[in-house]
């Protein structure tokens, strides 16, 4: 760890908290990277971009903090056992598929993904959507990463990007069909969890979560969860 280089990003607006700056932290394009090396980066709050991993750098501010499940010890809420239940009435199917071929995605996603952007993100930086933009989302040399696909009635209505490394998934991103009845982004939570109890995988992280951002506030309704703040992995329950 101590022989890892980093390069420090231009201090730009943050894209979630309006009044703040926001600086990134990020590894160098030729430094060596494994699954078993981000794994240990995961738990000391980086995530992966593209080839590149990276972690907040913001002076005066360590309100990103990274949200990760042990998944022996993750109960779900009456909600949340409601809405799995109400899943598996509906004909909702699960599967954490792996694809060689990456290129497969992009016909079976993009027109999935280009209608999650122009219904839930059409005024942020991701719009309008393309293609090469979707793929950056598993574009990797170094790292395993899966899909979790969720099908009704063998319709597919939800994917999202996951991240493998020996004992975690990282959920990257997930997008899915606007105006359903089913909450899916709570679904693909839930069914990580659930395929990491049965895989003997110690952990699902969910990204970042910050306190005073609305778009991450459904992110603290999964516990017990543990947080990175100030250097240190603090329990919620």
């Amino acid at each position: 760890m101590s022989g890892l280089r980093l390069g420090v990003s231009q201090t730009q607006p943050c894209n979630y908290l309006p009044d703040r700056q926001e600086r990134l932290l990020f590894t160098l394009p030729d430094e060596p990277l494994d699954a078993g090396f981000y794994q240990q980066l995961l738990a000391l709050n980086f995530r992966r971009s593209g080839e590149q991993i990276y972690t907040t750098y913001c002076e005066g501010c360590q309100q990103c903090q990274s949200v990760r499940l042990p998944s022996q010890e993750f109960l779900l809420s009456t909600n949340q056992r409601r809405a799995w239940n109400k899943a598996k009435r509906s004909g909702w199917q699960y599967q954490l598929v792996h694809y060689d071929d990456k290129a497969c995605c992009t016909a079976k996603y993009y027109e999935l993904y280009q209608s999650y952007i122009n219904n839930k993100h059409s005024d942020s930086p991701m719009s309008p959507a393309s293609p090469e933009q979707m793929s950056y989302l598993w574009q990797t040399q170094w790292l395993e990463v899966r899909f979790l696909e969720q099908y009704v009635n063998n319709e597919l209505v939800a994917v999202t990007v996951v991240d493998c490394t020996p004992d975690a998934f990282s959920a990257v991103y997930t997008f899915y069909q606007t105006g359903q009845v089913l909450p899916y982004g709570t679904l693909a939570i839930l069914a990580l969890v659930e395929l990491a109890k049965v895989k003997h995988i110690h952990f699902v992280y969910l990204g970042y979560y910050i306190q005073h951002c609305q778009k991450m506030s459904y992110k603290a309704r999964f516990l017990p969860q543990q947080r990175f703040i100030a250097g240190e992995w603090l329990s919620f329950r």
